[in-house]
């Protein structure tokens, strides 16, 4: 079944458009969340309550690719599950040593305002397409989807060390092609 006729069910309010859109995309949403908070229960709820968002969200939203509309929801979802988390003391996953090994390429004073995260954005994606497939995969897996070194090193079939020192050289490239792109480091 493709995207579009599942957005089709959504719109016409069938229920079979949360079982398709399960069926399709409930390992990757589970693996997103998981990713990030690191519970079996947890990461299932997250992935529940992106089942809910989209069957409030569409329509009127008419996402182009539902896997990557909804795998940004529940990325969204994952992060503020485990910010609760974090506030009870229950434990934080890979996220937060995940987002310091970013904090050297990416400053904080920029990003409340829209239109930066916006040109952010747009600079991030320019900068992924300059990457080989291969390192892109890797930069990918590490920083939206929250897997750690080993899950990566066992999925790339590559060394623990070599994942590190791929992942450093890609952050320093980072670095500097947001400089370059006029964006405070």
């Amino acid at each position: 079944m493709t995207d579009e006729i599942i957005i089709g069910l959504f719109t016409a309010r069938s229920e079979t458009a949360i079982a398709e859109t399960q069926r399709l995309y409930g390992r990757y949403f589970y693996s997103i969340a998981h990713g990030i908070v690191w519970n079996d229960s947890d990461a299932e709820e997250v992935v529940n309550d992106t089942y809910l968002h989209a069957w409030n969200t569409i329509p009127p939203a008419h996402p182009d690719s539902l896997k990557a509309f909804l795998g940004r929801v529940t990325r969204q979802l994952a992060i503020k599950r485990l910010e609760h988390n974090t506030a009870k003391k229950r434990g934080e996953g890979q996220y937060l040593s995940v987002i310091d090994e970013l904090a050297e390429c990416l400053s904080g004073d920029s990003g409340d305002e829209i239109p930066d995260q916006i040109a952010l954005r747009e600079v991030m994606n320019r900068f992924l397409h300059t990457l080989p497939p291969d390192v892109r995969g890797v930069f990918i897996r590490r920083y939206w989807h929250m897997q750690s070194i080993e899950e990566i090193a066992l999925s790339c079939r590559m060394s623990e060390s070599r994942v590190k020192s791929q992942l450093m050289r890609t952050r320093k490239k980072l670095k500097t092609y947001l400089m370059e792109e006029g964006f405070s480091v």
